[in-house]
């Protein structure tokens, strides 16, 4: 399974549209290379940028607007999967006819066609207008897909480990995530991907965003852990594109070797 994150730098120079052009520009680079990749990510909000509260509403599209049909065209002229990385996503709900905003990602195929749609759960509120302005996802995302069951995640839900763990007998092999973390917690980032992929015995593989907007910088150091804990690839903290090669059936050998998920006892207080 050969994976390509594209960390994306966010600026406040740059509009949302250059940022489309400089993604497709990605994925023509991608496109021109020798061996294309099964599976590609980008970052959380790389579109109009995580810190950019202000501007939520004014980048909100429909879910099966500009990102969502972009990622799709480029999925199947690629013939890979690609994860969208998040946008805002504008709904009309149907109980009082009011207008939500959701942090939305999408998983493409490789015929283009959706086939995971995740909204980001645990809503960040540290020095963050997102829990105000933005609406948190329901339910977790997992997905059937050619390399395993494959769930979803966004940023801060690192830190909730529950949610990685909902199905006791199912835990995905694979975990998708898509990032805005900042520099100033990089040791956490690092942590945290090593940790959810130890306890799961999962590939955590998960796509971060460079780059200083409204005055935040992201911590970049997009990686990929296998399920004992080993960081495979690591980017920096620069905007770049990286690469690995992985066997997405090592989490089901490794957990029949060492088979701790078995263990798990439900635990109630008394």
């Amino acid at each position: 399974m050969k994976v390509v994150l594209i960390q994306m730098a966010v600026t406040d120079e740059e509009t949302g549209s250059l940022r489309m052009e400089k993604a497709d520009a990605y994925l023509k680079q991608i496109e021109a290379t020798p061996e294309t990749p099964d599976l590609i990510l980008f970052p959380e909000l790389w579109k109009c940028g995580f810190q950019n509260f202000a501007g939520y509403e004014d980048a909100a599209e429909e879910l099966h607007g500009e990102t969502w049909q972009f990622m799709s065209r480029w999925a199947k002229r690629l013939q890979c999967y690609i994860h969208s990385g998040s946008f805002v996503e504008k709904r009309i709900m149907e109980a009082g006819g009011g207008t939500a905003f959701y942090n939305t990602s999408v998983l493409f195929d490789r015929e283009g066609c959706e086939t995971g749609i995740y909204r980001k759960i645990h809503l960040f509120g540290f020095e963050s207008m997102e829990q105000k302005i933005l609406t948190a996802g329901q339910s977790v995302t997992e997905v059937e897909t050619e390399f395993g069951r494959t769930g979803m995640a966004t940023c801060y839900d690192l830190r909730f480990p529950e949610q990685f763990r909902v199905q006791k007998d199912a835990v995905p092999g694979i975990f998708l995530i898509t990032a805005a973390w900042p520099a100033a917690r990089l040791e956490h980032w690092r942590l945290f991907n090593q940790v959810r992929a130890v306890e799961n015995q999962c590939y955590v593989i998960s796509c971060n965003a460079a780059g200083t907007w409204c005055g935040v910088t992201g911590a970049g150091h997009s990686m990929i852990t296998d399920p004992m804990g080993n960081i495979l690839a690591e980017a920096s903290e620069q905007e770049e594109m990286i690469r690995c090669d992985l066997n997405p059936r090592l989490s089901e050998k490794w957990r029949g070797q060492f088979p701790a998920l078995k263990d798990r006892k439900e635990i109630s207080v008394s």
